[in-house]
């Protein structure tokens, strides 16, 4: 069975920490506890594939950035998250890409952009088309979610186990090229 480690970024308060909840255990926590790191471990089936994901939830402060660092380099898939409800966190995320390109280098790294808080659609500061947007640019999927009515939780780590999936395939086939040249 294969095994996926995904990551889990995004500023503080964005709700990284009820999303992953709300997927390893279905239930959401009402209270913001600024998380420093959480680790989870859970079996899914994405497209008839039985895997485990080890997801860890990270810190949204800027004080663990060398932690951080470490997390993005084991990584497999990212799950970069902002609030729709508050426009800075979706600014904030630009950097978050940035070290994931700057930790992974030329491998590339699998992301998912993901805005949470549907549930609070009438506080919108963020459109839907801006995240589109952003996801066109990165050429990542963008999914709009909400943890605290499970709209969209597991679909948020399934599309990530296919980003992880299409990207080993495409490795694999770029080693079998490589090795065919020679």
């Amino acid at each position: 069975m294969r095994e996926f480690k995904v990551v889990v970024l995004g500023s503080g308060g964005v709700g990284k920490s009820a999303l992953t909840v709300q997927f390893v255990s279905g239930c959401f926590i009402e209270k913001y506890d600024p998380t420093i790191e959480d680790f989870y471990r859970k079996e899914i089936e994405v497209d008839n594939s039985p895997c485990v994901l080890e997801i860890l939830d990270t810190a949204g402060t800027e004080q663990f950035a060398s932690m951080r660092d470490l997390y993005i380099k084991n990584g497999h898939g990212f799950i970069v998250m902002y609030s729709l409800t508050n426009h800075q966190t979706f600014q904030d995320i630009a950097s978050m890409r940035n070290v994931i390109s700057r930790v992974k280098g030329s491998q590339p790294a699998p992301i998912l952009l993901v805005a949470n808080k549907l549930d609070l659609d009438c506080q919108r500061e963020v459109s839907t088309a801006e995240g589109n947007a952003l996801a066109e640019q990165w050429d990542c999927p963008f999914i709009e979610a909400s943890a605290k009515d499970r709209i969209n939780v597991n679909e948020v780590f399934a599309t990530v186990v296919r980003e992880m999936n299409m990207t080993s395939e495409k490795r694999q086939k770029k080693t079998k090229a490589d090795e065919e040249e020679q």
